[in-house]
């Protein structure tokens, strides 16, 4: 395979993170080389093939979506292009771009890699975690890229990029073939995926990364926190009845993990 990215406009894309709101961000509309991006979008699996290569989400705020993190799982086109994002040359790039220095690539993909949603699949708005215990990292930046060779808006599937109350969307941008967007990941970066709503035989794809500095940002106050998810303002039964249902069955979940993880530990030194 030859080159997967296409050469970028470092000055341009300086002044549109500087100047996006309602957070830094920017938009390429043709990160990859056209060759490279048909071939990549191609090697894709079909949802059910991938539900037998990675996770599964069906949860209230995420749902019908797989994600694929294991490089060593991925068809050699999708492989190159995470080696293209992860390389020195894009880091090189988006230190320039967005001013935030040092730069790494999460090798693991935690949350990142193939993404692939089928028709009634969603992702709630949200704000992402911020910081990866082991090793002791902060989350900056997400790119994350489509690969839908072919996307009728009136199957949903947009990212939208919403202010800091999550009470206006601000920008929308359609899942095309070889678009990229980039934006720092904070505490006000709310983001989400309108419900997909594409025929049978047809899947929304897109490839996510993140990167990260050891180096905590400036005005960090010091709390890490996961994922945080809001309701859309006409989401009502979803804010006051579907998303504190399932925070309390997390919960629940939870604590009951700690008490197992205690329990073993005890059986384990009285087997000493």
């Amino acid at each position: 395979m030859g080159n997967v990215l296409r050469p970028l406009d470092r000055d341009g894309l300086r002044a549109q993170w500087r100047l996006s709101q309602p957070f830094p961000y920017f938009v390429i509309d043709e990160l990859l080389e056209p060759e490279a991006a048909r071939e990549i979008a191609a090697a894709y699996p079909s949802f059910e093939h991938a539900l037998a290569l990675g996770f599964a989400f069906s949860k209230v705020n995420e749902r019908r979506k797989v994600q694929v993190t294991d490089a060593a799982r991925f068809p050699d086109p999708v492989r190159a292009l995470h080696e293209a994002l992860a390389g020195k040359e894009m880091l090189s790039a988006l230190e320039e771009i967005t001013g935030i220095e040092r730069l790494v690539a999460d090798a693991r993909l935690r949350g990142g890699g193939m993404h692939i949603t089928s028709a009634s699949g969603r992702l709630d708005v949200h704000a992402d975690f911020n910081l990866l215990e082991e090793p002791r990292m902060f989350r900056r930046m997400n790119i994350l890229v489509y690969l839908n060779e072919r996307w009728d808006p009136e199957w949903g599937g947009a990212l939208e990029l919403w202010n800091r109350d999550v009470s206006r969307c601000e920008r929308t941008v359609a899942p095309k073939l070889g678009r990229c967007v980039v934006f720092e990941t904070s505490a006000i970066s709310f983001h989400g995926v309108t419900e997909v709503r594409c025929p049978g035989g047809a899947q929304r794809q897109s490839f996510a990364a993140y990167y990260y500095t050891k180096e905590a940002p400036a005005g960090w106050d010091g709390k890490a926190h996961s994922t945080v998810f809001k309701a859309r303002p006409d989401e009502k039964v979803r804010r006051y009845v579907l998303m504190p249902a399932e925070r309390a069955m997390d919960a629940v979940a939870t604590r009951a993990r700690r008490v197992r993880g205690r329990v073993e530990r005890l059986v384990s030194r009285a087997k000493k």
